[in-house]
């Protein structure tokens, strides 16, 4: 059965009805987007308008920081001693150069030194931000200046401008206390990070120096300033195309420092120091101001604003005399027999009468060893006064251990010893003053085979500052400022103002701990040092000033071991040479200024090389008081001068030195044979630890 094929044709309404739909969707699709383009078109230019506008300004204009004038750092009398100076300098911004090999090349021609430096500059060009300009060299001379700009059209991307460096007038004398500057480096920044703050974006800048070591570290907040900024135009690439004064901010220069220092002090005391090792601190007894903080050898710190060459670096860091190192904070020496008045204080809060007398034959027998007095004949009967005086250690060895090192360093840190001091600077070595307590920690500490017991035998070296006793010149300078003043625990002042706000004068301290009457005692037997014609510094020791006296105490410590408790010869190698230390007061008798001097590996001792020049710089302290100078250029009392038709040679009165006129005749009338000339040290043996307690 066969069927026929079927025909079906579409209904024409229902072809109709699906046309209609997919026009309405697509009419809704496209009015939809319609809606939405118009909404982000109103959101963009009506209610973002502002928004984009700022955007599209930034785009327009860069704001460049621009580095603020460092403060200055002032004297106690308004001399600039760090301050700020204008220096030609040439530089390269790296995007707007074609090719920087090619421009250095071309610059290398016109600046012939910085072709020593390419690799330090493209290292530094590459690490700048962009369009940021990058000094090449600084403190270029006129010509170069000139040179520099004739050809700048042929140089893209090289400009030459004049700007502000660091400058310190004085060289060497503060380099120590004051410091230098130098470029921020990645340990400066990520010690920022550490401390979780914000890194200043102008520390990113290659022009901007920040403050190493000393006063210019410890303020360099307070010295840095607010950076400004040029508001630039420019193109699409990013290059200058006009400045926009109107939108640039003036930078703000850092806060001025001013300290207590006096510069014409510093200036003589490093003069004073030739070419010889140590450090010096010159005190206020009255308040504690630091007059002098001087360091020798020193170096100049303005070669290390523009980046010292490795060369010279290495020369200063190698150098046996260590230029780089602040000795008068930082390094630490045995105090020898400046501690003698610490050890004397000991021995009369230990109840010692100090009019009992010790015989010295030249040495002191205890155990095995025989600990000499730096005079071989010996002193002969010793109460303490003249034990001062004459520096005896025979009289110091035999009472020790009646005191025990205990008593002596509880006075020692009474005295200033064993502490840092708030002046501004950091890092301040803070010595060591050795007790029973602190063997045996530093047994534990150091796992030493020794089971930190204290032998007898070591308070014997400990007591005229021998042994494990380390100090710095700083801590002489307040146990001497201490000791004058009597009555206040003096603590040392360095930063008078910031900012014109003034600080806290140092005139409000605690009672000092130590009986009035013993230290008079002491002061007595400094004044003899000073001023008895057979004291150990008499004659390095006369001002020549009218009638004001120092009262003072030499010091000669041992570099080094030389056997068998016998002092050795002096040797030619500077290593092995002995220390020298001198500290005194003025005017003796109203104490208003304490030195402490310290010449490490000197020729000779204390009374030969330290004291001396601690008289020159304490005669320019001096005369710079005018209270001082009325008193110097008030005439003499009749009995005050020398006696009529006696030559001050014959009085045994160094040149322009002043005695009584009763120690002029005494020195006149006849005396006993003295001894054999004594050595100018006054030194005892190196730290002594028996083989088994004593």
């Amino acid at each position: 059965m066969s069927s026929e094929p079927s025909i079906i044709f579409s209904d024409p309404n229902e072809r109709q009805g699906s046309f209609l739909r997919r026009t309405f969707v697509l009419g809704g699709l496209t009015t939809l987007g319609g809606l939405a383009l118009t909404a982000r078109l109103a959101q963009l230019q009506v209610f973002q308008a502002h928004e984009y506008s700022t955007l599209a300004s930034q785009n327009q204009f860069n704001f460049r920081l621009v580095p603020p004038p460092r403060g200055r750092i002032l004297d106690r009398n308004g001399v600039v001693i760090a301050g700020n100076r204008p220096s030609f300098r040439v530089l390269v911004v790296r995007d707007e150069t074609k090719d920087l090999d090619q421009t250095l090349d071309l610059l290398g021609r016109l600046l012939p030194d910085t072709l020593d430096r390419r690799r330090s500059i493209i290292r530094e060009v590459n690490a700048a931000p962009r369009f940021s300009p990058v000094p090449v060299k600084s403190d270029l001379t006129w010509e170069e200046f000139a040179r520099v700009n004739l050809y700048a059209n042929e140089l893209p991307g090289v400009m030459a401008d004049m700007n502000e460096a660091r400058f310190y007038p004085f060289g060497g004398a503060f380099a120590h206390v004051i410091g230098y500057v130098a470029k921020p480096n990645d340990r400066d920044i990520k010690a920022i990070e550490e401390r979780g703050e914000e890194v200043p974006q102008i520390l990113y800048n290659p022009g901007f120096r920040i403050g190493r070591q000393g006063v210019e570290r410890s303020f360099d907040t307070d010295l840095r300033g607010e950076a400004g900024g040029n508001r630039v135009e420019v193109d699409a690439r990013g290059r200058v195309v006009a400045e926009d004064i109107g939108g640039s901010r003036p930078a703000v220069p850092g806060k001025d420092v001013v300290l207590t220092l006096d510069a014409d002090v510093q200036n003589r005391a490093l003069e004073v120091y030739g070419e010889e090792s140590g450090g010096c601190v010159v005190m206020d007894v009255r308040n504690g101001d630091i007059l002098c903080m001087v360091s020798a050898p020193s170096f100049d710190p303005n070669l290390f604003v523009g980046g010292v060459p490795s060369r010279v670096y290495n020369a200063l860091r190698d150098y046996e005399r260590k230029p780089l190192l602040d000795k008068a904070i930082y390094g630490t020496f045995p105090p020898g027999s400046t501690f003698k008045m610490t050890t004397a204080l000991a021995f009369l809060e230990a109840g010692i009468d100090p009019k009992e007398r010790v015989n010295c034959t030249g040495g002191y027998r205890y155990g095995n060893r025989t600990f000499r007095c730096w005079r071989r004949g010996g002193h002969g009967s010793m109460d303490m006064h003249n034990a001062i005086k004459n520096s005896c250690d025979t009289y110091f060895y035999h009472l020790s251990n009646r005191a025990g090192v205990d008593k002596i360093a509880e006075v020692a840190k009474k005295l200033g010893f064993g502490h840092t001091y708030e002046i501004g600077i950091a890092g301040q070595s803070k010595g060591t003053v050795p007790s029973t307590q602190w063997k045996r920690d530093y047994a534990a500490a150091t796992k030493w085979d020794d089971d930190g017991t204290w032998y007898p035998g070591e308070t014997l070296s400990v007591s005229i500052g021998q042994g494990a006793l380390a100090v710095n010149a700083l801590q002489l300078a307040v146990m001497t400022s201490r000791i004058a003043n009597g009555r206040k625990a003096i603590m040392p002042r360095l930063v008078k103002s910031i900012g014109g706000v003034d600080r806290p004068e140092g005139d409000d301290f605690g009672d000092l701990p130590i009986s009035t009457e013993h230290l008079n005692i002491v002061r007595a037997g400094m004044q003899a040092v000073a001023n008895d014609v057979t004291g150990t510094a008499y004659r390095a020791s006369q001002l020549g000033l009218g009638d004001i006296q120092m009262a003072g105490k030499t010091g000669t410590a041992q570099s080094r071991d030389y056997g068998t408790g016998s002092r050795g010869p002096r040797d030619a190698v500077w290593t092995r040479r002995d220390h020298a230390l001198f500290v005194a007061f003025a005017p003796h008798d109203a104490p208003r200024y304490a030195i402490a001097l310290i010449i490490q590996h000197a020729p000779a001792g204390g009374a030969a090389d330290a004291a001396p020049k601690a008289r020159e710089i304490m005669k320019t302290v001096l005369l710079k008081d005018p209270d001082m100078r009325a008193r110097i250029e008030r005439p003499l009392p009749p009995e005050a001068q020398t006696p009529e038709g006696v030559d001050e040679g014959e009085a045994g009165v160094a040149p322009g030195g002043e005695v009584t006129g009763q120690e002029a005749i005494d020195a006149l009338a006849p005396r006993p044979a003295a001894p054999a000339p004594a050595p100018t040290a006054d030194t005892g043996p190196r730290p002594y630890v028996p083989d088994a307690p004593q």
